[in-house]
């Protein structure tokens, strides 16, 4: 019998509660290709053990003591990327620690009972598990830092006219903060942009809130038959998909149910695909950061339709995954780094082909 080619992952966790370490260590202990490492009661203790043996995957709970696990993560995230898994009480649905963790870098997020702990982790412990082995095959990165002021009252309101230049952008796991850098520096009057994330649909009603507090643009989650028009991006609404619809000289989107695409919904193929057969040459496609393979084939088709069409670089890719995919396929005419991918937006009203 040989020997297994894949080291376990190793994981080190982080909580003040003795019961949630208790059980999570015995649980991810079970899996034949985990192995926790070590554990801790707050990020000070954490950080000394993590030293001498770090870890490919950090759990991390929010509410500890001396430091709290958003700071912790900020921290780590700053002097050392680490994939990290937030595991708290206060991660509820709708909460904005979500956002926040997510935000922060965190690649999952998973919300403990507040009662009942020791078999609502147990409930946890396979999906746990399963983010736990996804999360160590993304490589965290230091994101450069956006000089984009905060929107004020003071801001010339959203124009109204419509453009027949529209961008659309794909991503996944790394895509919140993928995402918030490029809006935070886009202009008012980029054109038009839509925007599948992968994430639940608790999620992305208060993530376009939140970019929609930090940017020039106006950002919100999408809803059936809105117009597509300058200084507008719409997220598509988690758990449903998105598609990109023309009327007349005006481009709107069509929220609908239906099965999920490459074991998504929303998925970056249905946009990519609607946008390759009502927009055509007027697109422009851009494929971040994500696992898998959506999306790919979608780029594929607005390329051949005559749209500009780009993949975000590995070395900026928190997971070079759907760009990996679209670049092997001959998807992408161009390989772009995050840092260029605002200023290929901005441009792209005047110019198409812009790069």
């Amino acid at each position: 019998m040989t020997e297994r080619a894949t080291a376990p992952v190793r994981v080190f966790i982080v909580d003040d509660s003795a019961l949630v370490r208790q059980v999570l260590n015995q649980c991810l202990n079970d899996h034949p290709r985990i192995r926790v490492i070590g554990m801790a009661a707050d990020p000070l203790y954490a950080i000394e053990k993590m030293r001498r043996d770090w870890p490919d995957v950090l759990v991390l709970d929010i509410e500890m003591p001396r430091m709290d696990g958003l700071t912790f993560l900020r921290q780590i995230m700053a002097e050392r990327p680490t994939p990290t898994i937030i595991c708290s009480t206060l991660t509820e649905a709708g909460t904005d620690l979500n956002l926040q963790a997510l935000a922060a870098g965190a690649v999952g997020v998973f919300t403990k009972a507040r009662l009942g702990l020791r078999q609502s982790l147990e409930n946890l412990a396979s999906g746990l598990i399963r983010s736990i082995e996804e999360a160590a095959r993304t490589r965290p990165v230091l994101l450069p830092l956006s000089q984009a002021k905060e929107k004020t009252s003071a801001l010339p309101a959203t124009p109204s006219k419509t453009t027949e230049r529209i961008v659309t952008l794909g991503c996944s796991t790394g895509g919140t903060q993928a995402l918030e850098f490029i809006l935070r520096q886009l202009p008012r009057d980029c054109p038009g942009i839509v925007i599948v994330q992968h994430m639940p649909a608790r999620f992305t009603a208060d993530f376009a809130r939140r970019l929609n507090s930090l940017c020039q643009i106006e950002v919100r989650e999408a809803r059936h038959l809105d117009r597509v028009h300058s200084g507008l991006a719409l997220l598509a609404p988690g758990g449903l998909h998105m598609q990109l619809k023309r009327s007349g000289a005006h481009y709107l989107v069509e929220v609908l149910d239906g099965p999920a695409v490459n074991r998504h919904k929303p998925s970056v193929d249905v946009l990519f695909r609607s946008a390759a057969r009502h927009a055509g040459g007027n697109a422009l496609g851009i494929i971040m950061t994500g696992m898998g393979d959506d999306g790919a084939r979608g780029l594929l088709s607005m390329r051949e339709q005559g749209a500009a069409t780009v993949a975000q670089d590995e070395a900026s890719c928190i997971v070079f995954g759907m760009p990996k995919e679209a670049i092997r396929l001959g998807a992408a005419q161009a390989v772009e780094p995050l840092t260029r991918l605002p200023a290929l937006i901005a441009q792209f009203s005047d110019n198409p082909r812009a790069s």
